[in-house]
């Protein structure tokens, strides 16, 4: 019986880690999330702002500056690996497009992934479930022996 409770332990931590990689999985999924509005909101920006529109320009520490589009087909997007191109509208628009595109393809990576993981933990559960009941089993037939043998 000794043998069964040390295979339930190691069960228990299996689950544990499955649940802990889990929820590394489902922050990353937000963190992409996050990503992809900041992608959406910049589109947005991009089609509505026109040459000679007044904006405001973060700094970085909650501050912002007003700044006037001098010229609207002059916007620099990231390309990923530290590398940048100056885009037009339009183009700025289609590489935005493209990387949530990128986005979501991640997103819906690691939503498999964690579908996979919750099958894990599933099947985990249920052999623990059956391991116990077998362990009862055995302590009912064991208990009921010796109520037989004190008779």
């Amino acid at each position: 019986m000794g043998g069964g409770n040390q295979q339930m332990q190691q069960m228990q931590q299996q689950l544990q880690q499955l649940e802990a990689e889990k929820e590394e999985l489902n922050g990353e999924v937000e963190d992409l999330r996050d990503e992809k509005g900041e992608v959406d909101e910049a589109i947005e920006a991009i089609e509505t702002i026109d040459t000679d529109s007044t904006v405001q320009v973060p700094l970085g520490g909650g501050a912002f500056i007003r700044a006037n589009v001098e010229d609207i087909d002059e916007i620099v997007v990231e390309l990923g690996g530290g590398y940048a191109a100056e885009r037009d509208q339009e183009g700025a628009v289609a590489s935005l497009k493209s990387r949530k595109d990128l986005l979501d393809d991640q997103i819906a990576d690691l939503q498999e992934e964690i579908g996979e993981v919750e099958a894990e933990s599933d099947q985990l559960e249920q052999q623990a479930q059956q391991m116990q009941q077998q362990q009862m089993q055995q302590q009912m037939q064991q208990m009921q022996q010796q109520e037989d043998e004190d008779e």
